[in-house]
């Protein structure tokens, strides 16, 4: 098992299937209190602004891929994306 999913399962938080902008905004949220950063924390670390934190969190889906994928790096986020044929075997 993955260390850092391993952990994030301690902290009773678990995957889940993010099929919009409000899914990512919300599952965001839960690991950035999670590991006790306010979103003016988070913002230094990532070097984005509340703002846009704020509306990534609040599921705005104009929010940019770049500036997102940065945020999951910043918070040990893993993004997987599988085939079709993947996800019935």
């Amino acid at each position: 098992m993955n260390m850092n999913l391993k952990g994030a399962r301690e902290r009773g938080l678990a995957c889940l299937k993010v099929d919009d902008a409000m899914s990512l905004g919300k599952l965001v949220r839960q690991v950035r209190k999670s590991q006790g950063l306010t979103l003016e924390m988070l913002a230094g670390l990532c070097g984005l602004s509340i703002r846009f934190l704020s509306e990534l969190e609040n599921g705005r889906e104009t929010c940019s891929f770049v500036r997102i994928m940065r945020v999951l790096d910043t918070l040990g986020i893993e993004l997987h994306a599988c085939p079709p044929e993947a996800m019935t075997e």
